[in-house]
């Protein structure tokens, strides 16, 4: 068995790919820069997905795919042609709420059209979001600045969702299934501030701002900050439509109860933001 990693140096496609030579598996990592690839034990080649072309199949029996829309009907066909039967999908739970109709459906639909194998795994927030949103302010003030610091949600730690990534790609009986993966817990933005700061062993401060002025911060941050501000601020829907705040109405997630996690593929409860915050600790110093 070889499985082809595409987003190996990624926050989950690192993980996967350690899994995956820890198990003994073959693992050919893909990167545009294996340069700066520090991934013991796989075989790292260069490729870009947005460049089908690139991307070398010979050998390879079982894909994790990294979402790329805009080639991924041209990319399945050549990984099919070469041989590769299970190609396992990095999705979104948006996909599943029914806020995302234009990124990763068009990747589910390409996949699941190919006649392949396929899992797709659909996480939700992504607990290491906030290396990208607060890292900065944190490194350097022991501070946050955020509009909302009652918002909570349910931040999923990136191993949970490589762990049954893991399951997907190496066992039988999860062909045709869309796994969403979440956290174990409601938490709210000042409470993962709290957790940040218990990991570090240091206070860290939550800075109340309009929302105006946090959108400002994160668009000069750049990356991810900068790509993401509109939606996590509420000006615009998840496909970057304007939003309409009528549509969150008096939404109250702790309504919803406990949602599906890790724990039902793999069988481990799943991490907690604080767990989460303890093992990334050293990324906030």
């Amino acid at each position: 068995m070889k499985v082809l990693v595409t987003g190996a140096t990624g926050n989950v496609g690192r993980h996967v790919t350690a899994g995956l030579v820890e198990a003994g598996v073959q693992v050919r990592a893909l990167t545009r820069d294996p340069r700066r690839a520090d991934l013991p034990g796989a075989e790292v080649v260069q490729g870009d997905l947005t460049e089908p072309e690139s991307v070398p199949f010979d050998g390879v029996d079982r894909m994790f795919l990294f979402p790329e829309p805009s080639t991924v009907k041209r990319l399945v066909e050549r990984a099919g042609g070469a041989g590769v039967r299970r190609i396992v999908v990095l999705s979104s739970g948006a996909v599943t709420g029914g806020f995302d109709t234009t990124f990763h459906p068009p990747v589910e639909q390409a996949v699941r059209e190919s006649g392949l194998e396929w899992t797709f795994l659909r996480p939700g927030e992504f607990a290491a979001n906030k290396l990208a949103l607060w890292g900065p302010s944190i490194r350097a003030e022991r501070l946050v600045r955020d509009a909302n610091p009652d918002a909570a949600w349910f931040p999923v730690h990136e191993r949970d969702v490589a762990d049954v990534a893991l399951k997907a790609l190496l066992e039988e009986g999860h062909h045709g299934k869309a796994y969403d993966i979440n956290g174990p817990a409601l938490i709210s933005l000042r409470e993962q501030v709290e957790a940040i700061a218990g990991a570090l062993g240091e206070e860290v401060a939550f800075e109340e701002v309009t929302p105006a002025q946090a959108r400002e911060i994160y668009r000069k941050m750049g990356g991810f900050a900068a790509e993401a501000a509109d939606f996590l601020l509420g000006f615009t829907d998840y496909d970057g439509n304007p939003a309409d705040p009528a549509d969150l109405g008096d939404f109250d997630p702790s309504a919803l109860g406990p949602l599906p996690t890790a724990e039902a593929v793999t069988g481990n409860p799943a991490r907690t933001f604080a767990q989460w915050a303890r093992d990334r600790a050293e990324d906030f110093r």
